[in-house]
């Protein structure tokens, strides 16, 4: 069997690995080698051996041992693609391929499904946006990772009567954010789903401040202060993804020209929320995943990607996994709509 992480890095990917060689090793007999830097090592034949041994100490790393990358291997078309997969396959003598990543990985490993390529997926995420699962793992550690981050903006804000404004990750799901402003107790929350009200939002912090307390405002990257997506780069990488970067530095342009004289301050957290060990609810969702994968490779399950729904974690269709992203819905948004934090 053949391992690979793809896309960007996640809490818990290291879990998946040790759960899948040691119960595919253990109970059904496998050997395993894992692919450096996700479709690069599988196109290019660039892997190694797999152990019980090398696995053991994964449980709490971060990262992904297996290293990562954005190679898209059909970015030259599918035939090609998957005729490159499969003499990869072919030469290394690799029987299936267990996929970890998110919604491009997961394309690859649907569109290599129906071509008739023997693999499985484990869905990673921090952005918790795939519409199969209920939850994907990462997600818990990003989000407390900004919760520790807005708890301490919080009391230096305070300290000198600042307006302090957080972004976090989302490209087009706000799932960071929602959950990151609740649980910080923000007083405004900025998410990609809903144009963002300036003059709104410049009243709310108006408000605060006078009632002496110091605000604290958290948007995701993909919040769209000026009606669109604020963008770092337009050049596309091998999925057709720009690069989304500045939501938070146009938000504290456009509050200074309403707020004149409040002191404000912007602070990025970025990938800080990719790294780091991951949390004990991660560690366990990694896990099961895992094991979920390669049980369903021992039973020829294939074309399949491990899924929590409610707190059973199933194998459904790859396709289902990444035909919609999991957006946060009206019904979320209008729970905590209009309350004065």
């Amino acid at each position: 069997m053949g391992l690979l992480t793809g896309g960007g890095d996640c809490p818990g990917l290291n879990a998946v690995l040790r759960a899948a060689v040691l119960a595919g090793t253990q109970r059904h007999g496998m050997r395993f080698v894992g692919f450096r830097d996700g479709w690069r090592g599988v196109l290019e034949g660039d892997a190694a051996p797999l152990t019980e041994a090398d696995v053991r100490p994964l449980l709490a790393r971060g990262g992904t041992v297996l290293g990562s990358s954005r190679t898209n291997p059909l970015a030259d078309g599918v035939e090609a693609g998957v005729r490159r997969v499969r003499d990869s396959m072919a030469r290394l003598g690799v029987d299936a391929l267990l996929a970890v990543g998110g919604e491009d990985t997961l394309g690859v490993a649907t569109a290599l499904h129906e071509a008739g390529v023997p693999v499985v997926g484990a869905p990673k995420t921090i952005d918790d946006d795939l519409s199969a699962t209920d939850a994907t793992f990462g997600f818990d550690t990003a989000v407390q990772t900004a919760v520790e981050a807005c708890d301490r903006l919080a009391t230096t804000g305070a300290s000198h009567h600042r307006a302090m404004l957080v972004e976090v990750m989302g490209r087009h799901a706000g799932w960071i954010a929602l959950h990151t402003g609740t649980a910080a107790g923000a007083h405004v929350t900025l998410l990609p789903e809903e144009p963002v009200d300036l003059d709104a939002v410049a009243a709310t912090l108006r408000e605060v401040l006078e009632r002496g307390e110091a605000p604290l405002v958290v948007l995701s990257e993909g919040a769209q202060v000026l009606g669109e997506q604020a963008l770092r780069t337009a050049e596309r990488d091998a999925f057709g993804h720009v690069q989304l970067g500045g939501a938070g530095e146009q938000l504290q342009r456009e509050l200074e020209q309403r707020l004149p004289g409040v002191s404000m301050r912007l602070t990025v957290l970025g990938h800080l929320l990719r790294g780091g060990t991951p949390s004990a609810a991660d560690r366990v969702l990694a896990t099961r995943f895992g094991l979920s994968a390669v049980t369903a490779l021992a039973q020829g399950r294939l074309g399949t990607m491990a899924a929590l729904r409610g707190v059973e974690v199933v194998q459904v269709p790859l396709a289902e996994a990444t035909g919609v992203l999991r957006t946060v819905p009206p019904e979320r948004r209008a729970e905590t709509a209009g309350l004065r934090w």
